[in-house]
């Protein structure tokens, strides 16, 4: 029996979503292996001082994220290219638990938000300080993403003295052309004024899974009405 309208709809609802979550997984886990293995950060995940940094578990984080995402994808595009059952099941849990671990991580970062703050600014002040040293292309990709998404430049923002003015983005106006917005009091910033957005960004990440999860159960479900209508027919058959 072939899915209606609705079970087409989800799966290819489900293809795309896959197709992206693949992409950014594979960004992320990309980046971290990067920034764990190259030549010019490797040595701070041997100095035991630096084993808690803030970069030591921000590199930590972006490669389990980049993994945990990829594994979901794995069953997910299975589940929805092939119209397996037992992957779209394992598929809905995955997404259900990264939904609420999404949520809580929001909530906790919203009523952190300081403590957060301060260690993204430690983050961001450990990849400018490796940057400036051995100007890694990796890194300096890493800066120019976190410029652009934050329009802040460096350590000071002035150009005539900024050491990373070549990652920082176009000014807007005559006097972001002398200096622009600092990056560690943007990062600050961004916790400290504009929690509200942070955490409409968690829900909103969290709701997206939420919404796979569901085209999913609807997908499974059709499946298994099919499985069950194919049964009945060649047991009346035969």
């Amino acid at each position: 029996m072939a899915l209606d309208g609705c079970g087409l709809l989800c799966k290819y609802i489900l293809i795309i979503f896959n197709i992206i979550f693949a992409v950014v997984g594979f960004a992320f886990l990309g980046l971290g292996m990067w920034l764990r293995f190259s030549d010019n950060t490797r040595a701070v995940f041997h100095v035991q001082e630096l084993s808690s940094s803030a970069f030591v578990i921000g590199v930590t984080v972006l490669i389990a994220l980049g993994a945990v995402m990829l594994f979901v994808v794995i069953f997910g595009d299975y589940g929805a290219c092939n119209e397996k059952r037992c992957a779209l099941q394992v598929f809905s849990v995955l997404l259900a638990i990264l939904a609420t671990a999404v949520v809580v991580v929001g909530v906790l970062a919203n009523s952190k938000r300081d403590e957060v703050g301060i260690k993204l600014t430690e983050f961001y002040a450990t990849l400018y300080a490796i940057y400036v040293k051995n100007q890694d292309p990796g890194i300096a990709v890493t800066l120019t993403f976190i410029h652009n998404a934050l329009h802040c430049c460096g350590a000071t923002g002035v150009s005539m003295i900024e050491l990373v003015q070549k990652t920082c983005p176009e000014p807007d106006g005559f006097l972001e052309h002398l200096k622009m917005p600092s990056c560690p009091g943007v990062i600050v910033d961004v916790f400290d004024s504009k929690a509200p957005m942070m955490m409409g960004i968690f829900i909103g990440t969290g709701v997206l899974l939420m919404t796979a999860m569901i085209c999913a159960l609807v997908l499974l479900n059709q499946l298994k009405n099919a499985h069950q209508e194919r049964t009945v027919y060649y047991s009346n058959v035969y």
